[in-house]
């Protein structure tokens, strides 16, 4: 009886082996050598790819263009290659193949598959945006002409690093009391949002006010992706900044507003708490992942959501060592948890977060792992969930999340555990999710996330794929950086969302007459209220008065062009902060929205901007993301631009030479129409 083993397949070599720099074009040659088994008439080979992979997609009819691909066989055989993004199994979703249409491979016969084949003008093909430390190819082989791949064993792999440093990035707290201490830290990103090797450069450090223990000058040592200043110390109150400037004095970025106070007791602690890595359908290693969010992206607090279908038992049990090992109260906080991943018309999905480890995963099916369905612990729809989870009695948190599947808060919800709705990640901008909320009449939070899937919780790119937007982040208010504080925070509400900028946010109400506040709500617990003259973001109050007064503060690290109050759905009120004419010469043009709220919701935009009887003096570019599509200003003075949209926002500001002559013509695949500037 002949015994099928892997290691008869046969083996892959590719050339070169990189290191490649992310978002470089390279002419990569992989060749598969048969193994013992060979492959008989109508088998092939498929190369697969992860489904996060943003490098150009393969094709095979245009040799002077991005992404040629060609194939060589040997003289006897004759085969097709196709390129399909969904002809596999997640994660490994996207699928070169070679199918062998006349003869068969002996044992030691090649298949050549040049990958961005730049021999007749090709640049090649553009790799992978982001950083990974084992980029796969990965093959499997169908030997017997079956239809059943097989992996070969040892698949081919090499580094993907970062660029040329482009962007630096100066993170300071957003909210500390005057007997805090606290640290700077800084980073420079390459063009695609990874951290760069610092290369020694010497930087300048500038505040606005003084500062116990801020050097004039440090050395960014070479190899370091961050630089970390702890314990400095501010005696006066306000709102602190510190700007980095070169050896030149040249500006290079100045950090985020620290707002400082006497007494502040709800400090702000900033967290990404949804994310995967490549134990899932993510990027690198769990471990990999936790060390970023730490060391690069200088948050407080994250999470790792891996979809439950996806998690095994074994890397069930890695997290929550993980989780335990990264978590270092006052400074930074790792929650255990997974993303319950049931299909909309079962309730969507849903972030479950766990105050202590060693609390059971609730699968909403076992799609992608090799145990058995039915399981006591699993949860087929959102209502078992909440059910189940209640009768656990762990202490446990859920986010109503947007992405591939949205949440369905008709088909399930509970507000003893589940107090937010996630309205902003790199899959784009959801408000609905919110109006959702209000129309059930519910009592929600706002947060913001990334679900990030390359490997940078906290500062989460979208790269050159069809993810629109940059992952957002939540601010928590809390008295001091512990897993309980947290949870209390979220129970509360006292938190905020923002697309990714850190910003100081108070909102609070004041009463005339002694109003009741409620710690829990009270359509779900049946606690007493306590009297309050105030009332503070994410607050549950009853009030006798018939006015209130609503005080806002903001301090952002730019420009605000506006502030909406709304009554739930109704808008109330619009505040900016510019008068009319100071702005006369500048056109913002915004493009948004998403074609409906599953995954097809792209919107593409194809278009140009043509100004009639007036010139452009100055293009500014508006979450354009992608830096190989930045809108462009041509020759005869229109602007020619491609974009996405996802629920988020794109668009540009102009500069006119003119703000009163002419006529702006606004053409695209979406609409079409005239402004006269008059």
């Amino acid at each position: 009886m002949l015994q099928i083993t892997p290691e008869k397949f046969g083996h892959v070599d590719i050339t070169p082996t990189g290191p490649f720099e992310a978002g470089s074009f390279q002419s990569i040659s992989l060749v598969y050598t048969t193994g013992f088994y060979g492959i008989d008439d109508t088998g092939g080979i498929k190369v697969v790819f992860r489904r996060v992979n943003d490098q150009t997609a393969p094709q095979f009819t245009h040799p002077e263009e991005l992404g040629y691909t060609t194939l060589e066989l040997p003289d006897h055989v004759e085969g097709v290659l196709t390129y399909d993004p969904h002809g596999n199994q997640r994660p490994w979703n996207r699928v070169l193949q070679v199918k062998l249409t006349k003869g068969n491979l002996r044992q030691g016969d090649t298949i050549k598959i040049c990958i961005g084949d730049q021999r007749q003008g090709s640049k090649g093909i553009r790799l992978q945006t982001f950083c990974e430390n084992a980029s796969e190819f990965r093959v499997l082989v169908d030997c017997f002409s079956v239809q059943n791949y097989q992996s070969v064993p040892n698949p081919a792999s090499f580094q993907i690093t970062s660029g040329e440093p482009l962007r630096w990035v100066a993170v300071l707290p957003t909210y500390i009391g005057s007997d805090d201490t606290f640290r700077l830290s800084f980073k420079v990103d390459d063009s695609w949002g990874n951290p760069c090797n610092g290369r020694g450069q010497t930087l300048k450090l500038k505040s606005n006010m003084p500062v116990l223990g801020l050097p004039e000058t440090v050395c960014f040592e070479p190899g370091k992706k961050a630089y970390v200043i702890e314990g400095l110390k501010t005696d006066d109150i306000g709102c602190l900044t510190v700007s980095l400037s070169n050896e030149d004095g040249i500006e290079l970025v100045t950090s985020n507003p620290m707002r400082i106070r006497h007494n502040a007791d709800l400090r702000h602690f900033w967290g990404d708490l949804h994310g995967q890595s490549a134990e899932t359908v993510g990027t690198n290693t769990a471990r990999d992942y936790f060390q970023f969010a730490l060391d690069l992206s200088f948050l407080d607090i994250t999470a790792h959501q891996g979809n439950d279908f996806q998690i095994t038992e074994s890397f069930w049990q890695e997290l929550n060592r993980l989780t335990h090992e990264f978590t270092n109260p006052n400074r930074f906080v790792v929650l255990p948890g997974y993303e319950w991943s049931g299909n909309t018309n079962l309730g969507g999905d849903r972030n479950v977060y766990y105050l202590n480890e060693g609390c059971a995963i609730r699968r909403s099916s076992h799609a992608l792992v090799r145990t058995e369905p039915n399981e006591p612990t699993d949860c087929c729809t959102a209502e078992i969930l909440f059910n189940t989870l209640l009768e656990s009695k762990d202490p446990v948190v859920t986010y109503a999340h947007v992405g591939g599947r949205y949440a369905d808060l008709r088909a399930g919800h509970n507000g003893k555990i589940e107090q937010s709705v996630e309205i902003h990640s790199a899959w784009g901008t959801f408000e609905w999710l919110l109006h959702d909320a209000f129309d059930l009449g519910y009592r929600m939070g706002i947060v913001a996330n990334s679900d990030d899937h390359k490997g940078r919780p906290g500062a989460s790119y979208p790269g050159a794929s069809l993810f629109g937007a940059y992952g957002g982040l939540t601010c928590f208010l809390m008295p001091e950086l512990t897993r309980k504080a947290l949870f209390e925070s979220l129970q509360r509400r006292h938190h905020y969302a923002t697309t990714g900028t850190r910003l100081f946010l108070d909102v609070r109400v004041g009463f005339e007459n002694p109003a009741e506040i409620f710690h829990r709500d009270p359509l779900w617990h049946n606690e007493a209220s306590e009297p309050t003259d105030t009332a503070i973001m994410g607050d549950i109050v009853a009030v006798s008065d018939n006015e209130v007064d609503l005080s806002v503060t903001v301090d952002a690290p730019c420009s605000v062009e506006r502030i909406e109050v709304y009554d739930g759905r109704e808008l109330v009120e619009i505040i900016r902060n510019y008068k009319s004419h100071s702005a006369d010469r500048r056109i913002r043009i915004l493009m948004e929205g998403a074609e409906h709220r599953g995954r097809g919701r792209i919107v593409k935009w194809d278009g140009r901007l043509i100004f009639k009887n007036n010139s452009v003096t100055c293009l500014k570019p508006i979450n354009f993301w992608n830096p190989e599509q930045q809108p462009e200003l041509t020759s005869d003075g229109s602007i020619s631009f491609k974009a996405i949209t996802t629920g988020n926002s794109v668009g540009f500001d102009v500069w006119l030479a003119d703000e009163r002559s002419g006529e702006i013509v606004f053409e695209s695949n979406q609409t079409t129409f005239n402004i006269q500037l008059s």
